[in-house]
């Protein structure tokens, strides 16, 4: 009895893996129209073995560079020196209203400290400021 059992337990997985991997499609065969169109992916991505070769042997370390290569290095600078210009000037005009503001409440701030002074020190007797009289 225990010997059948033992035989049962055994079977019963090898049972359950054959019947889920009876639904799952193998790997090992091929399709031909999936390699035919990873044939044209390669294609496109390798190059032939002469033109690897000389991919980074054209053009030497001290050879003369194409005007073709030196155009476009320059306009690889200029349009990174076009962006650093125009990030430097968007800092300073940001900082330039920033100090703007700031001047703007100081003088305010001084404006009314000054005007609060002048109230509670006036008298009474004499105008506030010579220059504001009616009268010369």
């Amino acid at each position: 009895m225990a010997g059948t059992h033992t035989v049962l337990l055994t079977l019963l997985p090898t049972v359950l893996v054959l019947i889920v991997l009876a639904g799952v499609e193998s790997a090992a065969v091929k399709d031909v129209k999936d390699s035919k169109a990873q044939a044209g992916a390669s294609k496109r991505v390798f190059m032939p073995a002469s033109d690897a070769s000389n991919f980074f042997k054209r053009r030497g370390r001290r050879s003369p560079r194409t005007y073709e290569e030196y155009y476009a290095e320059q306009r690889v600078k200029m349009a990174a020196n076009e962006r650093r210009r125009e990030h430097l000037e968007e800092q300073n005009n940001e900082y330039e209203n920033y100090l703007e503001e700031e001047r703007d409440e100081q003088y305010e701030r001084t404006r009314e400290k000054n005007e609060q002074w002048r109230e509670f020190h006036y008298d009474g007797q004499h105008p506030r400021y010579p220059h504001h009289r009616h009268y010369v």
